[in-house]
């Protein structure tokens, strides 16, 4: 159970931080203060700790990112349907992680709900569902598919 939740973050993790540096430098910002922002959520002081911050913040980024993968890992491992169609349940997972992001996580620490404009919210949607939600279904899939024991 521990490959699927280390390779699921480490994919989805990587390409969830990579798009976000992408519209962080479409917008002019720079990479470190947006993972400086990322560190803020648990650890406020670290948008001032500099290049530390920053680094928390990708820590907290792909701490994040497990969280998410070990609790789709665990669903799966009882939910049949979504060994056998990883792309829908992806889909599914990724709606979910964006709403739980933007409806309670976000608002709890920050006080803010969804992103401010229109742009924001297709791109971030867009984002959970085919970086985030889509691999880890189909690295689920595919590992306890693996794991499942063989019947002779």
């Amino acid at each position: 159970m521990l490959k699927p939740i280390a390779i699921g973050t480490a994919v989805a993790g990587t390409l969830d931080i990579l798009a976000a540096v992408v519209v962080t430098l479409i917008y002019g910002r720079t990479v470190d203060g947006m993972l400086r922002y990322v560190a803020s959520g648990p650890f406020p002081p670290a948008r001032g700790w500099g290049a530390g911050g920053a680094v928390l913040g990708l820590l907290v980024h792909f701490a994040l990112m497990a969280i998410m993968v070990t609790v789709y890992v665990l669903i799966a491992r009882r939910n049949e349907t979504l060994r056998r169609r990883p792309v829908w349940g992806g889909i599914a997972y990724g709606i979910v992680t964006y709403i739980v992001m933007n409806l309670v996580v976000v608002p709890l620490r920050f006080g803010t709900g969804f992103p401010p404009s229109l742009l924001g919210v297709v791109t971030q949607f867009s984002f959970h569902i085919l970086l985030v939600g889509i691999p880890i279904g189909l690295i689920t899939a595919r590992y306890l598919r693996q794991s499942a024991p063989t019947q002779a």
